[in-house]
């Protein structure tokens, strides 16, 4: 089932992260696994030793309101191991975003463990797109705490929920 071999059938893919919350640096990668898989399910994982803003089921209801035009995207969530899922659903891919070198390292190694998890799903690595590779959802949080403009980082539906969830702190000049 090679992407590559067109009478082949499209394989299906993971795209697991916290989204918390989703960023256009995510949709960029989304958008590009969708020319190369007939499915991508975004998987809202468990945080681990993050404190997430929006709850698991908030994060799944605003990336389906964010992806519903997107033909071929599914969303879901797990709390334990995404290799796991992988295997439950049977799944071959997992899509992996990286936004700059210090991502690397990290990911090599969660890709490694993975793959001894799980010998059967390999892991593809997609760099963000060049005007986004600096965006986390971290930053866009604090960024929108403290004023700034992350409408050209994320979905307007996106800042809209962050309205609704963090008090804008007003800086005295």
């Amino acid at each position: 089932m090679s992407p590559l071999n067109p009478m082949s059938p499209k394989p299906k893919a993971i795209y697991p992260g916290s989204f918390d919350p989703i960023t256009n640096g995510h949709l960029d990668i989304l958008d590009r696994s969708l020319s190369i898989f007939s499915e991508v399910m975004i998987v809202v994982a468990g945080t681990g030793h993050k404190n997430p803003l929006f709850t698991v089921e908030e994060r799944v209801k605003l990336i389906r309101e964010v992806t519903a035009d997107r033909k071929g995207v599914t969303v879901d969530h797990w709390p334990g191991l995404i290799m796991d899922y992988a295997r439950n659903h049977g799944y071959s891919a997992v899509i992996r975003g990286l936004r700059a070198a210090s991502d690397f390292e990290y990911e090599f190694m969660m890709a490694s463990m993975n793959k001894q998890l799980n010998p059967k799903t390999e892991t593809l690595f997609m760099m963000t797109a060049q005007n986004l590779y600096f965006v986390s959802s971290s930053m866009i949080k604090e960024l929108f705490h403290y004023g700034g403009d992350i409408s050209a980082y994320v979905p307007e539906l996106v800042t809209q929920r962050l309205k609704e969830k963090i008090p804008l702190r007003q800086i005295k000049k």
